[in-house]
């Protein structure tokens, strides 16, 4: 994946996803416009490396877009941005060269000092989620649950539900909208 290097670009991203965590849409709206610019050419760059066309550049980017979307209460404020937004993209361009059956391996050399411990989940966030996912129907929590919570992709989803990936696509936009309602509505 190609760097992502500004520091002014890190702050005012940094800045607008404080913001957006507040509630500030407008700033979130911005800030999921400009980081789809900045990691086009990064998806780009990574299909052209793994020799394919740009048939599934847009997918690659709405899947990160949409991962970004979901993850965003992950990221802490204490660390950069752009780091975490290019892990998220380069997760989704590997998912999507291993859905055309390709293979990229990365060296592990370096990784411990990136990794962090992972912190123990916080049992009252998990059971708003579910409670959250009650307001579902049955199929659309399927669809949430299979793609946002276990990470399956649009295609095994939709061809374990006998479905098209439009519409699992379709109904995953749908339920994340309901349950962003539902978030909002509880007060949460």
């Amino acid at each position: 994946m190609a760097p992502l290097r500004s520091d002014a670009r890190e702050l005012a991203w940094a800045a607008r996803m404080r913001a957006s965590l507040e509630g500030d849409e407008a700033a979130y709206r911005s800030l999921l416009g400009e980081i789809g610019r900045a990691i086009r050419p990064t998806v780009r760059a990574a299909f052209a490396r793994a020799r394919l066309g740009d048939g599934d550049i847009e997918d690659v980017m709405q899947e990160t877009l949409l991962a970004i979307h979901l993850k965003r209460q992950t990221w802490d404020p204490a660390q950069k941005l752009t780091p975490w937004v290019l892990a998220i993209t380069r997760h989704k361009v590997v998912d999507a060269l291993r859905r055309r059956g390709l293979r990229r391996t990365e060296p592990i050399e370096d990784f411990e000092a990136a990794l962090a411990a992972p912190e123990a989940a916080d049992p009252h966030a998990r059971s708003d989620v579910e409670r959250l996912m009650e307001s579902l129907s049955p199929r659309a929590r399927d669809i949430v649950r299979s793609i946002s919570l276990e990470e399956q992709s649009i295609s095994a989803t939709a061809m374990r539900l006998g479905m098209t990936e439009v519409a699992v696509r379709v109904a995953l936009h749908r339920a994340l909208k309901a349950l962003g309602a539902a978030w909002k509505a509880s007060g949460s």
